[in-house]
């Protein structure tokens, strides 16, 4: 995936706005057929609205309600939801199985570590398989 400088920075401020919870939010981009190269090129803020406050700093949850409004407006400027990110403030930016269980698949998961490293992840359908995706910024 190839996104254009400095939203890779954006991203981690965001993410990190939400310490000592996890932050969220969803990525928006295209996905041009020729290429097969996928591209951020924005982002969607959301809050975490685990229904237990009290685990936030371990769970999100994003309202199904934000993912609509993502979409929506990303079709009017020719973008798509590509998939979603996540801070782990307390672990490893790695899909923990929680993330997997949850998770609708196939999707693409960006994760956050608590000294802001980011990595990308790959979840198939239907496969127990979690696959890390490189990520390059374009300049």
């Amino acid at each position: 995936m190839a996104s254009p400088p400095g939203l890779r920075d954006q991203l981690q401020r965001l993410l990190s706005l939400a310490a000592p919870d996890e932050g969220c939010a969803l990525l928006l981009g295209e996905r041009p057929e020729a290429e097969g190269l996928w591209r951020l090129r924005g982002l969607w803020p959301c809050l975490n609205d685990w229904p237990q406050p009290a685990e936030r700093q371990r769970r999100f949850a994003i309202d199904p309600r934000e993912q609509l409004l993502a979409q929506r407006w990303g079709r009017t400027r020719g973008l798509e939801v590509l998939g979603h990110a996540h801070s782990h403030p307390h672990s490893l930016p790695e899909p923990s199985a929680t993330d997997r269980r949850l998770c609708v698949t196939p999707a693409l998961m960006l994760i956050q570590g608590p000294r802001g490293e980011q990595r990308l992840w790959w979840l198939a359908d239907d496969s127990p398989s979690v696959l890390p995706v490189p990520w390059r910024m374009d300049g």
